[in-house]
């Protein structure tokens, strides 16, 4: 495997001729499949009916023996072996997450050790299902800035631990998991443009319970404003690069939140089924891991490949919005 020098060792020059080039892609999920079946009847409805709201069909729950370090770790490794990198030369490790066990220590560091990151710098992101893109935005700066040649970002959550199994709004739409993407500094491709955002006004759309940690949501009023914000996004990002969402975007990588939240913003923009990933259905909503495990189903049925241009948009609580546009791949 290649190992690039450390940064403090590289050529001013190379470290500042740069865009953020994505070169490695891995992904980790639980065995555990969870079919509709087995929550349907706990919120008193069909299995048909949670397809029909959700677009989900089975979702993955971690056991209470796997950590989210150990999804993050396993994620991380498949990304590293993708990229054809080891663990050392990585400048920094950051980790979207909203659940992680422990208040302190932050996941990062622990990865960061886990993998022998020896050298990086490594920090907890929270900006819940906005959480990986938001990583990517600063991954970019970094990049871009001369500050690292090449970071680690992932996104890992275990929102089954703080669903709520009898709770109609919330029980059949989250599932567990972990994504990771290894950036590079290149002279071309990679990110181009981010778009970050918040409404506070929304903060209480989505909220833990104090007392038991388990999540409430207002499912109508979050469904309007993320297909909103999404619609939003996406539009700004795509006049600022001077394109055409229809015909200039090769492939669209939303958050995976809901089926009918994808279908309402794709009907809203226009866009083709064929460039847009739907990846809910077997897997739920991943918070800040749906974006990465959303861009491997699409490497899987053949849709990613170098040199794509992709456009990543994501909401989350807080209210937080993230998007990204970028071309796919070393450059």
């Amino acid at each position: 495997m290649s190992q690039p020098r450390p940064l403090l060792e590289r050529d001013l020059a190379a470290a500042t001729a740069t865009r953020a080039n994505a070169v490695g892609l891995g992904c980790a999920l639980p065995e555990q499949i969870v079919a509709n079946e087995q929550i349907a009847a706990n919120i008193g409805v069909g299995e048909g009916w949670i397809e029909r709201r959700t677009g989900i069909r089975a979702r993955r729950h971690a056991p209470a023996h796997t950590t989210l370090l150990e999804l993050a770790t396993r994620a991380s490794r498949a990304a590293l072996h993708d990229a054809g990198i080891d663990a050392d030369p990585l400048d920094l490790v950051i980790v979207a997450t909203v659940s992680q066990e422990r208040r302190v220590p932050n996941v990062a560091p622990q990865l960061a050790a886990a993998l022998g990151a020896g050298r990086a710098g490594a920090f907890d992101l929270g900006a819940a299902c906005a959480g990986f893109v938001t990583g990517l935005a600063v991954a970019g700066a970094m990049i871009e800035a001369g500050q690292a040649l090449t970071v680690l970002v992932v996104g890992a959550d275990t929102l089954s631990r703080h669903t709520d199994p009898l709770d109609r709004r919330t029980a059949a739409l989250f599932g567990d998991g972990a994504g990771a993407v290894v950036l590079a500094a290149g002279d071309a491709g990679g990110i181009s443009l981010v778009e970050l955002a918040t409404d506070g006004g929304a903060s209480e759309l989505i909220v833990t319970d104090p007392a038991t940690d388990l999540i409430s949501m207002d499912g109508q009023e979050t469904f309007r404003l993320a297909v909103a914000t999404l619609e939003r996004d996406v539009r700004k990002l795509c006049a600022r690069a001077e394109l055409d969402p229809v015909s200039d975007v090769d492939l669209y990588v939303f958050h995976q939140a809901n089926g009918r939240i994808t279908r309402s913003v794709c009907e809203r923009l226009d866009l083709p089924a064929e460039r847009v990933v739907d990846s809910i259905a077997e897997v739920g909503n991943t918070s800040a891991a749906s974006i990465p495990l959303a861009l491997e189903h699409a490497r899987r049925d053949g849709r990613l490949r170098t040199g794509s241009r992709l456009l990543l948009a994501s909401v989350g609580a807080g209210f937080a919005s993230a998007a990204a546009l970028l071309e796919w791949g070393r450059a």
